[in-house]
């Protein structure tokens, strides 16, 4: 009598490869972005970034000319990775949450100490520094929402006015300063011009305050569909 399958049944296997662990597995989920090498230039400028703000925020506490001086050239090397580092993750695929955690965490570290260390020294009015600030942890706390209902809130137009007029006119009040104090910047300062340009630091910085609150109000409007809607449930 023969032992062969009837027809249109497959035989039964003898036995059955075990599965490995899920940490083991190798096949990638749908639609996965390909893995970043979190090593790469554009995190690498963002954590000298945060880095670089210690002896910024030092120089600035020191309240001398010659404080002011370094501090503001600290103040452009900051700046300036703070423009590079976004542009270099775009452009060579470089763009991770590793990466997106660092430049925001940056942005905060230095934007807020800088305000603190200013007002510290007498050289920004506190509202000023208060509302920045403000608008900064609202901001964080409406992208928070917004992430996890799986909407994201892109910068708005005049989220990044604010960002330029803000970086300008930090770096302005530093130059002020040390001008104040008879510092280095006195000997490129021909018949009294950049002495009368950086006085107006501070209209500069209270129009960056009025972008602020119109970049927050902005954020606000933009998110408030989200308002309307039930918190997401949490699938078990």
């Amino acid at each position: 009598m023969s032992n062969a399958p009837s027809s249109g049944q497959s035989p039964a296997p003898r036995f059955q490869r075990s599965k490995r662990p899920p940490l083991l597995r190798r096949k990638e989920r749908a639609g996965r972005k390909p893995w970043v090498n979190p090593w790469n230039m554009a995190n690498i400028l963002s954590s000298i970034r945060i880095i670089a703000t210690i002896p910024l925020l030092m120089l600035l506490l020191n309240d001398t000319a010659i404080s002011y001086f370094w501090a503001f050239w600290f103040y452009v090397v900051v700046a300036l990775t703070d423009m590079l580092d976004g542009q270099l993750a775009r452009k060579y695929g470089w763009v991770s949450n590793l990466g997106i955690f660092l430049d925001l965490t940056a942005d905060k570290i230095y934007t807020a100490g800088i305000l603190v260390c200013l007002v510290a020294t007498n050289l920004l009015d506190p509202w000023a520094a208060i509302i920045i600030l403000v608008r900064e942890f609202v901001v964080t706390g409406l992208r928070s929402l917004a992430a996890s209902e799986g909407v994201v809130i892109p910068s708005g137009r005049w989220g990044k006015l604010k960002m330029i007029i803000t970086i300008v006119a930090l770096g302005w009040i530093m130059v002020r300063a040390n001008l104040d104090r008879d510092g280095w910047f006195k000997l490129i300062d021909f018949a009294g011009g950049l002495t009368w340009l950086s006085h107006l630091s501070s209209i500069v910085l209270w129009l960056a305050v009025l972008l602020t609150i119109m970049s927050g109000v902005e954020y606000i409007w933009g998110a408030r569909a989200i308002f309307r809607q039930p918190p997401r449930q949490k699938q078990d």
